[in-house]
């Protein structure tokens, strides 16, 4: 379990947290950096599949919203962040082979190879900083703990070589907030939008909420209900079901964090 204060990092500026990260002076999640950016999730795949990804983010949107694809074989943005550098800008990435974990590392220049394409995906940590400004709690910021993850029993539509099951983040909310929660994310549908579900866990088939598959438990108090939201991690069940050849994905909770504020992510 992580524990962290990234509070003292809400007011920093993306360009300077990516610097950072490329340092290695930051390798821990970033949920609550760079209060008012967008923050991305990563999967690199050749591009020989590449067209069957794009296809399945175009199925699956609340999943797989995507902010920006690079060109191939290049590891700089072009629209969602400048002075870029998509193997170094990140806390910790995952290194996937036939749909198996190989690694978790700090960056993947070693790695990088001239058929790569990039897909960087909208993260629900982006519209953190809206719920906060709404009064809405965000208990794993307050906890300095990474969000918890799930993996459900909702299958995604599959396309080309991709298939797998929809995984979610949750929040707990006070049931008094449920509703501003929901309309505050609504506004945001390119990092995941309005809750896919509210309520009984079991229903989309969470048996212990308390054991996530990825990220870190948090207190659920007395008078909340847990909040659950598509999670830009959904791509790393459908490669480790689908299992194509290489990927390379972000680390669960360990995000890209773009120069894109979050009011230009709204309808």
């Amino acid at each position: 379990m992580e524990i962290t204060n990234n509070l003292q990092y809400a007011s920093s500026a993306p360009i300077s947290i990516r610097r950072l990260i490329r340092a290695g002076h930051i390798t821990w999640n970033t949920s609550g950096m760079c209060a008012g950016y967008a923050q991305a999730n990563l999967v690199v795949l050749p591009k020989e599949q590449s067209y069957d990804f794009l296809l399945f983010a175009q199925r699956n949107p609340k999943s797989c919203p995507i902010l920006e694809v690079s060109d191939v074989g290049v590891r700089q943005l072009k629209y969602i962040a400048r002075e870029s550098d998509i193997a170094k800008d990140i806390p910790k990435y995952r290194v996937y082979r036939k749909g198996v974990l190989e690694e978790e590392c700090k960056e993947v220049s070693k790695y990088w190879r001239d058929d790569l394409v990039s897909f960087l995906i909208g993260c629900s940590f982006s519209f953190e900083s809206a719920l906060l400004d709404a009064g809405v709690p965000v208990r794993h910021i307050e906890e300095g703990r990474n969000v918890p993850m799930y993996v459900t029993n909702i299958d995604c539509v599959p396309a080309g070589i991709f298939s797998g099951k929809m995984v979610v983040s949750m929040r707990p909310i006070p049931w008094d907030l449920v509703v501003r929660a929901v309309t505050v994310t609504a506004s945001m549908p390119r990092v995941h939008g309005a809750p896919i579900h509210i309520g009984d866990p079991k229903a989309i088939g969470i048996v212990d909420i308390n054991n996530p598959e990825f990220g870190d438990a948090v207190t659920i108090n007395q008078g909340e209900v847990p909040v659950f939201w598509c999670c830009g991690v959904t791509p790393q069940s459908v490669l480790m079901n689908s299992r194509p050849d290489f990927a390379i994905t972000h680390a669960p909770g360990h995000m890209y964090i773009t120069d894109v504020k979050n009011v230009d992510l709204k309808d």
